[in-house]
């Protein structure tokens, strides 16, 4: 009795009571669920990729609850949102079919075997993320899978450098910039088709977090390519004039956000402190970009510092 009743006292999940049946394969399984309350998860800071921490919980033990955010169908490895998991077409369903050997792999070639009915760890989240990366590339555009690559993307590389700090000698470090690279480039399509209508935004606007304690919609959408693009602009190209063109068109974006100047209940101060200075960041970048590829601007840019150098010196001396 005294152990069922401290193995129900940690208790951090349940399974649904009702069986969802896989569209892709037709197995059954029951998904499972983060209990909330008790004081289960306790805030902690924001971070500059707008991901929630959470602090230990000397009662509860570690959560995170992204980890039971994607559903999974043990067998097949079919992932997506549940609000996305039985809405296949006919399409959908074939493309999915012939690549369960190729989800299969992926994960087996980082995490070895792994039995995603299990109770969900830190290591489930990630894999289920990266499936989730995988499965919305099949498809169609009808589900909006551009912004769900990415926010899946995001947190699958929160999820793996979780996995790097606890056990370094894995190449978890490697996966991780892969899927922070993957996410900025999704973050800039999510602005190319929000600009074009080819995917219906109202299907992911729920999704958009990224984290689940505040949806900073549209706006985080903006913050994130820019964010995304300053860190891994090296990783996106390789020269400096692209690198240029690419900061420049996040940057453009930025400042739509960064513009406006003020906060309210939907936009509130700290993503705009935030956009301010990344703002003033890719600026400096973008001039030393031009330098290195334009002679013109990089001569301009010599005389102005010589010139300044010059009235600093004349006033040094007069003084």
């Amino acid at each position: 009795m005294a152990t069922a009743a401290a193995n129900n006292q940690k208790k951090i999940s349940y399974r649904a009571k009702e069986v969802t049946k896989c569209p892709v394969c037709a197995t059954t399984h029951f998904k499972e669920e983060l209990l909330s309350g008790s004081g289960r998860l306790i805030a902690g800071k924001l971070t500059q990729e707008l991901q929630r921490l959470y602090e230990d919980n000397k009662k509860w033990g570690k959560i995170n609850p992204l980890v039971y955010h994607v559903q999974v169908c043990p067998k097949c490895l079919f992932a997506a949102f549940p609000k996305d998991f039985t809405t296949l077409t006919s399409e959908e369903i074939l493309a999915l079919k012939n690549t369960v050997a190729h989800r299969q792999k992926v994960v087996e070639t980082f995490f070895g075997k792994y039995d995603m009915g299990d109770n969900r760890s830190i290591v489930h989240g990630a894999i289920a993320y990266m499936l989730n990366v995988d499965c919305y590339h099949l498809r169609g555009p009808q589900s909006a899978p551009t912004p769900k690559k990415a926010v899946s993307a995001m947190r699958a590389a929160w999820l793996l450098d979780d996995l790097f700090k606890e056990a370094n000698y894995r190449p978890y470090d490697k996966l991780r910039d892969f899927y922070y690279v993957e996410a900025a480039r999704y973050y800039k399509r999510v602005l190319d088709t929000m600009t074009s209508g080819i995917e219906p935004m109202e299907e992911s606007a729920y999704i958009l977090g990224p984290s689940l304690d505040f949806n900073w919609a549209f706006d985080g959408v903006i913050y994130l390519n820019s964010y995304l693009t300053r860190k891994f602009i090296d990783q996106m190209a390789t020269n400096p004039k692209d690198k240029y063109a690419i900061m420049d068109s996040s940057r453009r974006y930025l400042s739509k956000l960064y513009g406006s100047g003020k906060s309210s209940k939907s936009r509130p101060s700290v993503i705009i402190d935030m956009a301010k200075e990344l703002y003033d960041e890719m600026g400096k970048m973008m001039e030393r970009f031009r330098i290195e590829y334009d002679p013109a601007f990089a001569e301009l840019k010599a005389k102005e510092a010589a010139e300044a150098a010059a009235i600093v010196a004349k006033a040094q001396g007069s003084a």
